[in-house]
């Protein structure tokens, strides 16, 4: 295996904007691109290649087929297809689903024995999928989860209170959609809880907590509105995935993990969690102290992801 490699399966908005982005951060030796179209997939490498005098290291990147996966360190699925007009959501993800088994059982049969990381919507579904499909163990199948959902509501704090993103500490848990939640029983500003900072501090209340929630939750609805389609941030989420793996970093993310009972809600499920990631994928998942109120919602989001699961055909 070599221990720097990654293949990116999907050269759409989503992998090839993870794609740029790891070559300006200098993340990987070697960058493989899949798709369907193998002539979009060897524009994409072409395009990379001639910036890499540019690049912060030296980089092999190419496109090529499944064999490129065998040995692999992390496969990135971002392929899949949108909704069709008078499709239905079941529609959507059973089509989906198809594609993500044709896609998991090609890799699987290179001989491939790394980590799969799903980024295809909707995240939690297809990454269930995925890991059923390819016999790993779960813990070297996630997917991007509520990363991203935790870098916007992040963000919007930072905003709003004038600290650095980087000294919030809180995250977004359950289903990446709209049965996600704040988890704001263990949401810091530094060493702060967050309930301590809207006594202490007169630019945020707790009424400001609801519209920062309803902003991170829509907010992939108002970016497609003004541009189609979301996929810079989820690019640079997989990215910072990616180095936490690949460099064995032992770090903290929300990605979408089995829960395998580790939290008071389905079992049988992929869903947005904390978990420590290293070179083995997920070391464990990170249980966090949730009010009675965050448990419910918890529920109610693996609950929406097991009825779907039960009514996909896959």
């Amino acid at each position: 295996m070599n221990d720097n490699k990654v293949v990116i399966v999907g050269t759409g908005f989503v992998g090839m904007s993870y794609a740029y982005a790891l070559v300006n951060q200098g993340a990987v030796e070697e960058l493989s691109l899949i798709d369907i179209d193998r002539n979009k997939a060897e524009g994409e490498a072409m395009d990379l290649n001639h910036g890499l005098v540019f690049a912060p290291r030296k980089m092999s990147i190419k496109a090529g087929d499944y064999s490129e996966c065998k040995n692999a360190a992390l496969v990135v699925i971002t392929a899949g297809v949108n909704q069709k007009e008078g499709e239905t959501r079941i529609d959507l993800l059973n089509r989906n689903a198809s594609i993500m088994k044709s896609v998991v059982s090609q890799v699987m049969a290179s001989g491939f024995d790394g980590i799969i990381l799903v980024a295809s919507n909707p995240v939690d579904i297809l990454t269930y999928v995925a890991w059923k499909e390819s016999g790993l163990p779960s813990s070297r199948v996630i997917g991007s989860g509520t990363l991203l959902d935790t870098a916007r509501l992040r963000y919007e704090v930072s905003r709003q209170i004038s600290i650095n993103v980087r000294n919030i500490h809180a995250y977004i848990l359950g289903e990446h959609g709209d049965s996600e939640f704040v988890c704001w029983s263990n949401a810091y500003v530094g060493a702060k809880p967050i309930k301590d900072v809207i006594e202490s501090m007169e630019e945020i209340t707790f009424e400001d907590l609801d519209k920062i929630y309803l902003n991170v939750k829509n907010a992939a609805y108002e970016i497609i509105k003004r541009k189609k389609a979301t996929y810079y941030a989820v690019g640079m989420a997989l990215v910072r995935i990616t180095q936490a793996i690949l460099n064995n970093e032992n770090r903290i993310i929300p990605i979408s993990v089995y829960n395998g009972g580790v939290y008071d809600c389905d079992h049988d499920v992929y869903i947005g969690l904390p978990a420590v990631i290293n070179r083995d994928g997920v070391h464990h998942v990170v249980k966090l102290k949730l009010d009675d109120q965050e448990n419910v919602k918890l529920k109610a989001s693996s609950k929406i992801l097991r009825d779907n699961l039960d009514n996909m055909s896959f």
